[in-house]
C-alpha cells in the first residue's frame, strides 16, 4: 500500500469525465450488442480482475461509470487506490442488470487499465531510484481533459506533479528566454511580476546559463537535456543556492543516472504519455 497517498478525487470532478466517456460510446442508439443478447431484466454478478501485477488507480472512476448506466448497480471494490496488486487479484465486484453491466464495462476498464498502467510504471520507477534523494515528477504532457486523472494516477504511484496547469507556477523555457531577450531579462520581468505568491523555476541548457540564472536569483532550476556528468556540476554549482531538477528524454533506462547526479526531481513526461495500460478484465461468475 502507499502510505503516503492523497485522498481520492472528489466525484464532482470525475462525474463529467465519465459522462463524456459514456456519450462517446453509447453514440445516438445506445449499446445495441447488449440489447440484441440479453433479456432486458437478466441479472449478472461479475468481477473485475487484474491480469498482471501492478499498482491500481481508477477504482472511484470505474464505479461511477456503472453508477451513471444504471444507479442500481452493486460496486463492491476489494482493493484501493495506491495498492499493489498480483496477477489474478479481484479488484470489484459488480451485479446488477447484465445489459448495464456490460454497457458500463469498457468505460469502466479504459479509466482503471490506464490510470493503473500509469501508476505501475511510476512505482516501478520510484523504486529504481529509491536510494538517490531525487524525487519523481510528471510534466504537462497529459492527453487533454485527463490531465487531473492522470496526475492523481502518478500520486497513486508514488510520484510527485509538477505544475498541474499554467497558473500554477511560472517556468520559464528557452522560447520565453529568446523572445524576452535573455535568461536575465526574463527573469527580472518574472519576478517583477510573480511578488511573492508565485513560485518561479528557470529551465537552462548550459552550465553558463546556469550560472546566469544563479546570480539572478531563482531558487528552482530545470536542467533540460543535460548529460549525467553535467547534471552533476551543475548539482554542484546549485548547492545551498537553488534546487534542481533533471529534464528531457529521460526513460526508464536512463533515470538511475540522472538520480546518481544528486538532482532534487525528475521530470518525466514518459510517465503521461508513453506508459503501457495494465491489463485488467471484467469475467462472468457464473
Amino acid at each position: 500500500m502507499n502510505t503516503h497517498l492523497e485522498p481520492a478525487l472528489d466525484k464532482v470532478l470525475l462525474e463529467p469525465l465519465v459522462q463524456a466517456a459514456l456519450v462517446e460510446d453509447l453514440g445516438r442508439r445506445g449499446d445495441v450488442t447488449s440489447q440484441a443478447t440479453i433479456p432486458a431484466d437478466k441479472q449478472a454478478k461479475l468481477q473485475i480482475r487484474a491480469r498482471q501485477a501492478g499498482v491500481i488507480c481508477g477504482m472511484d472512476v470505474a464505479r461511477l461509470s456503472f453508477a451513471a448506466v444504471d444507479e442500481q448497480i452493486e460496486f463492491v471494490a476489494q482493493v484501493q487506490d495506491g495498492e499493489r496488486v498480483t496477477a489474478g487479484t479481484v479488484l470489484a465486484i459488480v451485479s446488477g442488470n447484465a445489459r448495464h453491466l456490460l454497457t458500463a464495462e469498457r468505460t469502466a476498464l479504459n479509466f482503471l487499465t490506464h490510470l493503473s498502467g500509469i501508476a505501475t510504471a511510476t512505482q516501478q520507477i520510484v523504486d529504481s531510484v529509491a536510494e538517490y534523494p531525487a524525487q519523481i515528477t510528471c510534466t504537462r504532457k497529459t492527453i487533454p481533459g485527463l490531465r487531473t486523472l492522470q496526475k492523481y494516477a502518478v500520486r497513486c504511484g508514488g510520484g510527485r506533479n509538477h505544475r498541474l496547469g499554467l497558473d500554477d507556477a511560472i517556468l520559464i523555457k528557452d522560447n520565453h528566454i529568446a523572445i524576452a531577450g535573455d535568461i536575465q531579462t526574463a527573469i527580472k520581468q518574472a519576478q517583477d511580476f510573480a511578488g511573492h505568491l508565485i513560485p518561479i523555476e528557470v529551465e537552462v541548457d548550459t552550465l553558463e546559463q546556469l550560472q546566469l540564472a544563479l546570480d539572478a536569483g531563482v531558487s528552482l532550476v530545470l536542467l533540460d537535456n543535460m548529460s549525467p556528468d553535467t547534471l552533476s556540476e551543475a548539482v554542484v554549482m546549485c548547492q545551498g543556492r537553488a534546487q534542481t531538477e533533471a529534464s528531457g528524454g529521460i526513460t526508464p533506462e536512463t533515470v538511475q543516472a540522472a538520480a546518481k547526479s544528486g538532482v532534487d526531481f525528475i521530470a518525466m513526461g514518459y510517465l503521461t504519455h508513453s506508459t503501457t495500460a495494465l491489463d485488467i478484465g471484467l469475467d462472468f461468475s457464473a
